[in-house]
């Protein structure tokens, strides 16, 4: 069984690779769109200033955050017109319209030279809170689904016409992170959170990228829908959890980690669980999980600063051959 298993696998990444080869690395800015106030429609314009670390001068969803530059293919612009669409560059809220691209199926990470221009790839697709106008004509949106984000990495200027290079990711660069602190009290600030914190400053210390940190209240929904997120959107190579594992009924965080994993991968847990218990007995009412959702690997950790410090010390030397395994860029061990 493990034998047929590993021939699929193998073969889906020789079909995954192919892909790959078939994607072009040029394509030509066709339209380049902003607004000046958010909740606009986004206009054309024929030029514009990259502001590095903030986005395009004068759009108004520019700012120091991870959806600084909104692109969207011109391909996908023109089958959904083929559908009988009457959508100018813009109408979706796109800020550059490309050519030469299936934009949705490039990793995040992935870095678009434009001239002295670099934007790096930050997340793919987005979530839809409000049907736009365009969904209440036509039934479907594509920005939702085709849409890209990405960052500012190089300031510059561009204009309609440009050549865009893409620049695939480095294999060797930062395993990417998230933290996502679970407590009602933290989450209604009666209580500081000192878990957090503290998770992002070992991580940092070991080299990797903390993309985002969240507060949440213990709400098994609201968890569910910002791990698919950072998982599907973002695709982050690890979420740690921290906080929600003990056995209060609104210890939620292990139910909503299952629900969104395609596979588990519980012995991290159970190893933190066993190093616990030589520490302190109490460990053994930790119902923490790991799992696996597409890419990412979700790690649920104690909610104690102390233990967080001390399962981390245990976890991160031995962390980075697995999340090489799951990117892609290390192999398996040797059997």
């Amino acid at each position: 069984m493990g034998e047929i298993h590993k021939k699929e696998t193998g073969e889906e990444h020789q079909i995954e690779a192919a892909d790959r080869e078939k994607t072009r690395m040029e394509g030509r800015i066709l339209g380049i769109c902003i607004s000046e106030q958010r909740g606009t429609q986004k206009h054309e314009i024929k030029e514009a200033d990259m502001i590095e670390g903030w986005g395009i001068k004068g759009d108004a969803h520019g700012g120091n955050w991870h959806r600084q530059v909104s692109l969207l293919s011109c391909e996908k612009i023109e089958e959904f017109r083929a559908e009988g669409a009457d959508v100018a560059f813009g109408a979706f809220g796109e800020n550059l319209i490309v050519e030469g691209f299936d934009l949705r199926k490039l990793p995040v990470g992935t870095r678009f030279s434009i001239g002295d221009v670099l934007l790096e790839l930050t997340q793919i697709g987005k979530e839809c809170h409000s049907h736009c106008e365009i969904y209440q004509r036509m039934g479907d949106c594509i920005m939702p689904r085709e849409g890209v984000f990405t960052e500012v990495i190089t300031g510059g200027h561009i204009k309609v016409g440009d050549t865009v290079r893409m620049i695939a990711p480095q294999k060797d660069r930062p395993f990417t992170a998230a933290v996502i602190t679970l407590s009602d009290k933290g989450a209604a600030g009666q209580r500081e959170d000192q878990s957090g914190p503290k998770i992002v400053q070992m991580l940092t210390e070991s080299g990797y990228d903390v993309k985002e940190t969240l507060l949440l209240a213990d709400d098994r929904a609201a968890l569910e829908r910002q791990l698919i997120r950072l998982a599907d959107q973002r695709q982050l190579n690890v979420i740690f959890t921290t906080g929600g594992t003990g056995f209060s009924m609104r210890d939620v965080t292990p139910e909503a980690t299952i629900a969104v994993c395609d596979r588990m991968a519980n012995g991290i847990a159970e190893a933190i669980r066993n190093y616990s218990l030589s520490i302190t007995p109490r460990a053994m009412f930790s119902r923490a999980v790991s799992g696996i959702r597409k890419h990412t690997l979700i790690i649920n950790l104690p909610g104690s600063p102390k233990a967080v410090k001390e399962a981390l010390e245990f976890l991160l030397p031995h962390l980075g051959h697995g999340l090489g395994v799951l990117r892609g860029s290390e192999g398996e061990c040797a059997r």
